[in-house]
Order: C-alpha cells, then structure tokens, then sequence
C-alpha cells in the first residue's frame, strides 16, 4: 500500500511537471541556449601569446604590423594604455605618434620576451630602435577584476526576480485586482515598487561588498558616492526592465522562463566574468546594447580606475534615463488582472 501511494505522488508530480509546458521548455531549451552561446560568443580567432598597445597609426610599412602571435590593441589616450601596461593587461605599449618609443613593465615576463620580439622587428627592419621607457605595477588580480561583475550581476538577479517575478504572483492571487479597486495608479504602483526595491538592492549590495572586502581585500580606487550613485542608477534600468515583463503575464512559470531568457544574456555578453575583448564582432555589438554591460563597465572603472562622476556621466545618464523611460512603458502596458 505505501508503494502504491509513492507512486501515484511519483505519477501526479510528473503530469504536473510535463503538463507545465513554459517550465518543460526552459528544461529542455537552457542548456542549448548555454551550449550554443558560448560556442557564438567565442567564435572568433585563436587569442595571440603577446598583446601590444599602440600610440598613434602603424601602418603598413611599420616593423611592427607582421610580428607574428602578437594583437596589436589601438589607444586613444596614453594614461589608459599605461595603466593597462602597470597591470599587466597588455604586455608593451608602443608609441608612434612622434618619436618612436615604448614602455615595458619591469615585473611582467611576457612583457619581457614582447620587447625582444618588437626589438628584432626593428633590427631586421633595418630602422632605429624606438626609445625604451619602464614601469613598475603589480598584476591585477582577477578577484579584483571580477568583483564589480559579480556585484552587478547580483543586483540584475535581486532587481528581476525580487520586482518582477513578486508581481506576477500578486496578479496570480488577486492582490493586484484589490488594489485596482484603490485610487492608487498602475504608476504609483510600480514606482514605490522601484523605490523599494532600490533600498533593498543597495543594502545587500553594501552587505556583500563589505563581506566579500573583509575575506578578499579587493581594489577600491575610487569614490564611494560615486560607486552608489552608479548602483542606483543601474538598479533603476534594471528594475524597470524587470517591471516589463511583469506588465502582463499571469504565471510564475512563464514569468521565471521570460526573467531567465533575459538574465543570461546579459550575463554571458556583459562582461561579468571575462572581457569582451577577445570575442566574436557580433557578439561586442550585442554588449553593447545591454543595460549590465554599462553597469559592469562604470563599476569596474570607479572600482579599478578611481574613475569620477564627471567621466562616468554618460554611462550613468543613460542607465538612468533607460529606466525612467522604460518605467513610463511598464506603467503603460500594466494590467491589474
């Protein structure tokens, strides 16, 4: 009698599962979505041993354009270059705006064995030798390089499912169709949604930066005002984003699925765990169009770079701005029941 009883609980929870057809698809169709995004987001040429930043235009005839298992990176401003340099996140940085010249870290073996390699580009060139320029700087860490993802990507999961996914389930139980009984507006709704959740957000966040600065003493270069501002004004997109899906699904299952489709992405192709430097062409313009990328991005540079709020403006304004318009959006497209 007890085996029967098992197994009929065994029979009712298996027709439960397969009869839920949005939650049996995300089974079945995750792991291909994995599979196949990493195999897309990598799909561009092998990585060279050396990376070599450059000053200025090589062109076709410099020593440098045939050096083989050597990237050549262009720069815009020599203070970024020489930072990547002093962390060893390119091996030589190579000057060609005037007079030819380079800087070499003096602590990086690659560093090393890239200068020997231009150097013997020059030689068998038969040119003069670029001027030689070294700096010190330890290797960044990748706990400290990774950190400002994986507090970002926190928040994206805390901002979707603790707005997005609750609201579903208020639709689902009929809290929403009391409250519409209320004079209170699909907008007023959802902005002390967004206020609530910002409070919560930025409060686990401090929790775990100041967990995981007490075990790993990872980089704080910049300000802390400007580290919450940043927070704050990707939380607000985020959020937001989150609140449109909510807008009108009726279910948890198919809310979790949408929330999910959304989330990794953002996750693969925002830089959280590696950069999107070495990755296919599409794949960076699709970076660039995620609201986790600037995040990610604007974080790392306060975290990292000691970058301010002056600099970071442009990734703050449209991260703020995003939300705001795609609140106006969720408000619009709002059903109580």
């Amino acid at each position: 009698m007890m085996w029967k009883r098992i197994f009929a609980v065994f029979v009712a929870r298996n027709r439960e599962f397969y009869r839920d057809r949005s939650g049996l698809g995300w089974n079945i169709v995750m792991p291909f979505v994995l599979v196949f995004g990493f195999a897309f987001i990598f799909s561009g040429e092998p990585e060279a041993l050396f990376k070599i930043g450059v000053l200025g235009d090589p062109g076709p005839s410099s020593p440098v354009e045939h050096l083989r298992h050597i990237q050549l990176v262009n720069y815009a401003e020599e203070k970024q270059a020489l930072q990547k340099v002093e962390r060893h996140q390119i091996d030589l940085l190579l000057d060609l705006r005037d007079t030819p010249g380079y800087w070499v870290n003096v602590h990086s073996q690659k560093g090393y064995f890239a200068e020997k390699l231009l150097l013997d580009a020059y030689r068998q060139k038969g040119t003069a030798l670029p001027s030689r320029q070294s700096v010190q700087g330890q290797a960044l860490r990748y706990v400290d390089w990774v950190m400002p993802g994986i507090l970002a990507m926190n928040m994206m999961f805390s901002c979707f499912w603790g707005v997005g996914w609750v609201i579903v389930r208020y639709r689902k139980n009929g809290v929403l169709r009391r409250l519409q009984a209320t004079p209170l507006s699909a907008f007023e709704f959802l902005s002390a949604q967004i206020l609530s959740r910002l409070l919560v957000v930025i409060g686990a966040t401090l929790v775990v930066y100041v967990g995981a600065d007490l075990l790993l003493d990872f980089v704080m270069h910049g300000s802390y005002v400007t580290l919450a501002v940043v927070f704050a004004a990707g939380a607000l997109c985020l959020i937001s984003m989150g609140l449109i899906i909510a807008s009108r699904i009726k279910t948890e299952e198919l809310a979790d699925g949408l929330l999910n489709l959304l989330s990794w992405p953002m996750m693969l192709l925002s830089g959280v765990w590696f950069s999107m430097d070495g990755t296919s062409d599409l794949a960076q313009v699709l970076s660039a169009l995620m609201p986790l990328t600037y995040l990610v991005d604007a974080s790392r540079a306060v975290m990292i770079d000691g970058a301010g709020l002056i600099e970071l403006f442009p990734q703050i304004g449209l991260m703020a701005v995003s939300g705001l318009v795609l609140l106006v959006i969720a408000a619009l497209l709002f059903r109580w029941d």
